[in-house]
């Protein structure tokens, strides 16, 4: 089975270019999200959410690939695998190079950035 392959037992949803395998853990759920070379959040999912930023948290792994991060501060981190990431609400990301990203994610939907403790407006670093 290689990385891309579905997960058995996993509910795949695919979404502004992005394919999503998720299963329930608790209160929350364990995603696999796989990003392709080119994507770019303001590109692909913008007119879907109606914002001009991501308004999700999200906190995991990168198994593989390499994201830059974008915070509404002008603030970038760029994750290349293997990396931990925890990423505030507020923020544009995309794919460099030329292999996709595969993020191992766990959230709780809504309710992460304050299950999580994480920034509750925006990424707090400061230029």
């Amino acid at each position: 089975m290689g990385v891309m392959d579905p997960m058995p037992g996993a509910r795949r949803t695919e979404i502004g270019g992005l394919t999503v395998d998720e299963v329930p853990a608790g209160n929350g759920r364990v995603k696999r999200v796989m990003y392709p070379v080119g994507w770019r959040w303001s590109d692909e999912m913008s007119d879907i959410t109606g914002t001009a930023t991501c308004e999700h948290a999200h906190v995991g792994f990168i198994a593989q690939g390499s994201m830059v991060v974008r915070f509404d501060d002008g603030c970038e981190v760029t994750y290349t695998a293997p990396a931990a990431v925890v990423v505030e609400p507020g923020h544009d990301g995309w794919v460099v190079g030329d292999e996709p990203v595969v993020l191992i994610q766990v959230d709780a939907g809504a309710d992460t950035v304050e299950l999580l403790g994480l920034a509750q407006t925006r990424h707090p670093h400061a230029l």
